[in-house]
């Protein structure tokens, strides 16, 4: 029983030892926990957030027990009690410094969401690490107004100020009581300490019993969070980019519910970014040009999001989204390619993918080959990024983060391009501003336009020109004018009767973000009719509305990929407009693009097109996987995510593997728009 008793004592002896600080930083896990709940339908605070909490502040005082404690000075009695006063110890300074730090950690999180709308993100830090003397300044003066003070920054600041006051009274002053009677004989001292002793066994006993509660508190923790530590751990150890993004789309990823979790990951992130940065620009360094003939002097690359081929009306849809579309290919202008898949469905791998010169089953990895726009500019063209997606912002999500920070990196960013936009827009049309503007002030030239004679562009050869849509991402209502409704509910009465409201919302959303799309597309079309130019439209990846059934809304990032899975979400529209000129010019070359129509393809290979395209000569342009060329291995595995054959699929639409809602999902289906936004990513 005794041994029980000491075992028990030291279970709750880090506690005893650390009460002030166990009981505030518990406080301001909660309290910032609560502060940082996202304002969305599906925002919720974690439910594993006190028990896993326990677990952590319990660690942290165990850790603090590992240093000596307080060296205790001479005592001085003051009538029946006794004042000990404490000196310094290892143990005081670790617990201030690391203290410090959770509290800066904290408040920084707080602001950060508050003032931007999301806390501590791998984007965020990087714009920190951009930040100048000056924006630092700026930033401090704004944390330290009278605005943050009252907000929940004041909440961190109040629970620091309450920390220290507590650790002050409790270790600086602390109260015992004084021996039963006074002696000055060194064998009553004794028998005075003994009798002490021996009424503390009291003392003893209900220390063994809060530790038994202990116990039982940590068991419970640790059983409801082993898993939540375990995939915590994965994402710390993982070692790339691409690794991490896949991990955090499991539908059981790890939750970073502290702010400490959050910045760990984001500095993890960071030098994960930065690793291949360095690599893609040793690589830069070393892109050379054979020849260039310019065959294609206008190329525009038209890059959407998020779209379902089968919701396509130029692909037999049932409702009509794409009019215009069909009225170009119906001039024979517009030819639409049928066999097309994306090599991931999550946007920030399939750019690493498309823009690098790699292909799935080539030697290395995508940061290892060029980046086509780097070739491109080598070789005289001038080249304009437009992206309403992938400019670095607070509220960048890891997804934005991993697709982005490659294209956002200033270095690689001189290499890649000569012109690119500086702010996001609420919808696709402000790219065509954009694009207008940059015409206008002569900082592209195309060759018969009206802004051709004040064109700023010197030794300009060729013009390449990339629009990146956000398309038909999540949120679907939000991606086009309210103004520009077309489809209604009713309008689905004959195709979907049984579909619920709920559902049907969402794909009335989707169809009316897909017709706008359409329009938007036309409209960049427009811009070049008058051109020798050819313009090439893909996504990123395909997309689920609630198909017929199937549970599933965004996309399943699920390994186990069967064929419904493969039709929805990597089955991909994809096509090629020339205009009258660009015919007229190169007959034979249309009639390759025509030819090629039913090939198979997959969208890691499109660069060595566009390369044939330009008429650019380099080493890295293989022309087995130039889909236009005579050479072009028709045979080659078309790998999703890098594990499956698409064309080994069984073609059986009957299958549900992947329908199946995840375990613990079925309250998330009962509310279609919080399962959407749950599993929504990039």
């Amino acid at each position: 029983m005794k041994l029980l008793e000491k075992l028990l004592r030291a279970v709750f002896r880090p506690i005893e030892a650390n009460a002030v600080t166990f009981v505030a930083l518990y406080l301001l896990g909660i309290v910032s926990a609560w502060l940082t709940v996202p304002h969305t339908p599906s925002g919720k605070l974690y439910e594993n957030l006190y028990l896993e909490l326990f677990l952590d502040v319990y660690i942290l005082c165990v850790f603090f027990m590992i240093f000596p404690g307080n060296r205790q000075k001479k005592s001085v009695s003051r009538n029946r009690h006794r004042f000990r006063y404490q000196g310094g110890s290892w143990r005081g300074v670790v617990k201030f410094l690391v203290c410090l730090v959770l509290y800066a950690i904290a408040i920084a999180d707080v602001y950060c969401f508050e003032k931007y709308g999301s806390s501590l993100t791998p984007s965020m830090l990087m714009l920190v690490g951009e930040t100048d003397s000056r924006e630092a300044g700026e930033f401090l003066s704004s944390v330290l107004s009278w605005e943050t003070l009252i907000s929940g920054v004041g909440w961190m600041l109040l629970i620091a100020l309450f920390h220290a006051i507590l650790s002050f009274l409790a270790t600086k002053l602390r109260w015992s009581p004084s021996p039963i009677f006074k002696s000055t004989t060194s064998r009553h001292r004794r028998v005075t300490y003994y009798r002490h002793e021996k009424s503390s066994d009291g003392g003893n006993l209900i220390e063994a019993i809060l530790g038994l509660l202990m116990l039982g508190l940590l068991i419970w923790s640790v059983s409801t969070s082993w898993k939540n530590k375990q995939g915590l751990w994965r994402l710390m150890t993982l070692n790339s980019v691409g690794q991490v993004e896949n991990e955090i789309t499991r539908y059981h990823r790890a939750e970073q519910y502290l702010p400490v979790y959050r910045l760990a990951f984001s500095i993890r992130a960071n030098q994960l970014a930065a690793k291949q940065v360095d690599q893609l620009i040793e690589t830069a360094g070393k892109v050379s040009v054979d020849s260039c003939s310019y065959t294609s002097p206008t190329i525009v690359l038209i890059i959407g999001e998020s779209y379902n081929k089968h919701h396509s009306q130029l692909y037999g849809y049932y409702m009509p989204t794409t009019p215009r579309q069909l009225e170009r290919e119906k001039s024979w202008h517009l030819i639409k390619f049928t066999d097309v898949v994306t090599s991931w469905n999550l946007t920030s791998f399939v750019f690493k993918h498309m823009f690098s010169l790699h292909v799935l089953g080539q030697e290395g990895e995508w940061c290892d080959y060029p980046l086509f726009p780097e070739v491109f500019k080598q070789a005289g063209y001038n080249v304009t990024f437009l992206t309403n997606q992938f400019l670095t912002k607070a509220k960048d999500a890891v997804y934005d983060f991993s697709g982005g920070f490659f294209l956002n990196n200033p270095q690689l960013s001189e290499a890649m391009f000569d012109q690119r936009n500086e702010t996001t827009h609420p919808w696709d049309d402000g790219l065509l501003r954009d694009w207008d503007q940059l015409l206008k002030e002569g900082k592209v030239s195309l060759p018969d336009t009206a802004y051709d004679a004040s064109s700023k562009v010197e030794n300009q050869k060729g013009t390449l020109a990339i629009f990146h849509l956000l398309g038909q991402h999540m949120n679907y209502y939000s991606r086009y004018p309210k103004k520009q409704t077309h489809f209604t509910a009713d309008d689905y009465q004959k195709h979907r009767p049984k579909m619920l409201p709920r559902r049907k919302q969402q794909l009335v959303w989707y169809d009316n973000a897909t017709l706008y799309n359409d329009s938007i597309v036309d409209q960049i079309i427009r811009r070049f009719e008058d051109q020798d130019a050819i313009v090439i439209y893909v996504p990123d990846h395909g997309e689920e509305v609630f198909e017929p059934g199937r549970f599933v809304i965004c996309r399943n990032h699920s390994d186990d990929i069967d064929y419904p899975l493969a039709h929805y979400e990597y089955e991909i529209p994809f096509w090629v407009w020339c205009s009258e000129k660009y015919i007229k010019a190169r007959p034979e070359l249309y009639r390759q693009i025509y030819a090629a129509r039913k090939r198979p393809m997959m969208v890691d290979a499109l660069p060595h097109m566009l390369l044939y395209l330009a008429g650019i000569h380099t080493k890295d342009y293989h022309p087995e996987y130039n889909i236009l060329a005579p050479e072009y291995n028709a045979k080659r595995p078309r790998m999703l995510k890098g594990l499956v054959d698409y064309d080994k699929l069984p073609r059986d639409m009957s299958s549900t593997r992947t329908a199946k809602i995840p375990k613990g999902a079925k309250k998330a289906k009962k509310d279609s728009v919080n399962f959407q936004q749950k599993n929504s990513v990039k």
